[in-house]
């Protein structure tokens, strides 16, 4: 397995008392060394990526116009949620470089699993505009470019953030080879795309409060058919961990035995049907704690 990060994202700024904050990441690489994860699985800095990749997904001028709004100090706000300091393009730019050195790293046999510990998240980020805390969807940026790798026809994105993927299913939606799964919780932000039906989106809303044992249930009754179905030759986790009892930004009540237990299902689906490769992104989760002890879970669960 391959862990890749890189300084500029843990450098990404937003104001005092966001959720989206520094620490999320600076504590979640700690606790990874502190338990002795990277001692097995060291980290590796990211390349940044060819711009012109993304612009094969998002719109050509996006990296652009976040560019022109990089301030030389202090922050930016895009909207209320979504904000940009001196470090933030670069950062996002890496989490995007984070992903496609992964996919390279899997298609080429050098791993078959990677982990992107890496923020900005991306998941709420559409074709043509940054939101949700999101600059660059890099999972979907990743996906799509993946496509025009030898031997790759079609591919999964599995998202079990606690919002739903809207940005994640805007640039997919129109790509019958990109399965997109989402479970969220329901009615909740951000409110836009989470009822698209098309042949490749898997909607899965959860009502607030919704237990883990909910959540196994209505996964297993919506995902693993549709995933096995369409027999992806690689797979996209979008991992979020708000979804977690503890989550400040949500009303699920999840813990990170729920995240070991979907990650054991889609590695064990990932062997029948895509020679094992995975590459798994960090989005959400916003108690330090719960953050930490979920996402230890998941890198386990991959790896074991």
């Amino acid at each position: 397995m391959h862990l890749y990060s890189h300084p500029d994202c843990v450098s990404h700024e937003t104001p005092e008392g966001h959720p989206e904050r520094s620490d999320r990441l600076s504590f979640l690489l700690e606790h990874l060394e502190q338990t002795g994860f990277t001692q097995d699985c060291p980290l590796i800095e990211a390349p940044p990526i060819d711009e012109n990749l993304i612009a094969l997904a998002h719109h050509p001028e996006l990296v652009n116009r976040l560019r022109q709004s990089v301030p030389k100090q202090g922050l930016t706000p895009l909207d209320p949620d979504t904000w940009m300091g001196p470090a933030s393009l670069s950062g996002a730019l890496q989490a995007a470089g984070s992903v496609w050195q992964g996919v390279k790293d899997v298609t080429q046999s050098k791993a078959n699993r990677v982990f992107c510990a890496v923020r900005p998240p991306g998941h709420h980020a559409e074709f043509d505009s940054p939101m949700g805390f999101c600059l660059l969807n890099s999972v979907a940026v990743g996906a799509i470019n993946a496509l025009n790798l030898p031997n790759i026809d079609r591919v999964a994105i599995l998202d079990f953030d606690v919002h739903h993927g809207n940005g994640t299913v805007d640039l997919c939606r129109e790509y019958p080879e990109i399965l997109v799964c989402s479970s969220f919780q329901h009615p909740y932000y951000p409110h836009r795309l989470h009822d698209v039906t098309a042949p490749n989106i898997v909607n899965t809303p959860l009502e607030a409060g919704a237990s883990g044992a909910d959540f196994r249930r209505a996964i297993d009754d919506s995902w693993w058919q549709a995933i096995e179905g369409h027999r992806p030759d690689l797979i996209f986790i979008s991992a979020g961990f708000d979804a977690h009892r503890a989550d400040p930004l949500a009303q699920l009540n999840l813990d990170a035995s729920d995240f070991a237990w979907i990650t054991a299902e889609i590695v064990a689906l990932a062997n029948q049907c895509s020679q094992g490769r995975i590459v798994s992104t960090l989005e959400g989760g916003y108690d330090l704690r719960a953050l930490a002890d979920s996402a230890l879970a998941h890198l386990e669960a991959l790896t074991a």
